[in-house]
């Protein structure tokens, strides 16, 4: 064979190799895309807090992960909600008062909140004064910042409470004899659960009924997963991915913070 010969042949082996490692890398990205949406449905998804209703235990900024598997699987776990469950949960386990939750609102099934779990199926909830009351016992209270005597307009006040199974975390009372601060007896339907926020003069939950725009009681069906840890956090008005900002945007301290 001349020289002439060989070049095209080379020219062959090269463009051959050249679709190979096209073919190689693409296989790469959809294996990549398939494995991120199987942790994504089945183990860890992240969401970010867009509202201030879980102050101070979550801010605006902050980016968490919420486990899938922690309650089990309905409808509401897989991406764009296939009624393939029948209303039930596949491997159901029950969630524990405290937990903080992701949830499909009620109301249009679609959008997700974010809340603590006060309410268990059966227990009768109300708030009164602004303190919690479990089945007739208000929950403990302690005052650890704030002055309860301050001018209503500038106080905030914070308090750690503390709930009948000993889960404890700090909440924010602003407004003194708000709206819900003082509310009916609710009885938690079977297969449904209480949830409020810990800012409790700025979160739209259950002390809301469902007609008037609130949560009311949440469904099992509806929990998408257990909130676990804070991966990322940047301040408020700041975006996540101008990280050449992020020397003076990131909350330091909140990273890999446990909920």
């Amino acid at each position: 064979m001349s020289v002439a010969d060989e070049k095209p042949e080379e020219d062959k082996k090269a463009k051959k190799k050249s679709r190979g490692g096209l073919w190689d890398t693409f296989k790469i990205v959809i294996q990549a895309l398939i494995l991120a949406l199987l942790v994504r449905t089945f183990l860890f998804q992240p969401f970010s807090i867009p509202s201030g209703s879980m102050e101070d235990n979550l801010m605006i900024g902050d980016f968490l992960f919420v486990s899938k598997y922690a309650y089990g699987y309905s409808r509401y776990s897989l991406p764009f909600s296939p009624d393939i469950f029948d209303g039930d949960r596949l491997w159901a386990s029950e969630p524990e008062r405290g937990d903080i939750i992701v949830f499909k609102w009620p109301r249009d099934n679609a959008t997700d909140y974010i809340k603590r779990l006060t309410g268990l199926p059966g227990d009768r909830i109300q708030m009164i004064d602004g303190v919690l009351q479990i089945n007739g016992e208000p929950v403990e209270m302690e005052l650890i910042e704030g002055d309860e005597n301050a001018n209503a307009f500038s106080r905030t006040l914070r308090y750690r409470e503390t709930l009948p199974n000993g889960v404890s975390y700090e909440i924010l009372d602003s407004i003194p004899n708000s709206s819900t601060d003082n509310t009916e007896v609710f009885l938690v339907p079977e297969g449904h659960y209480f949830m409020m926020g810990d800012n409790r003069d700025n979160s739209t939950d259950s002390r809301v009924p469902r007609e008037r725009f609130g949560v009311g009681f949440v469904p099992a069906e509806n929990l998408v997963g257990r909130a676990e840890v804070i991966f990322f956090s940047v301040d408020e008005g700041a975006r996540a991915w101008e990280f050449w900002r992020w020397p003076w945007t990131v909350r330091g301290d909140r990273l890999f913070q446990g909920l």
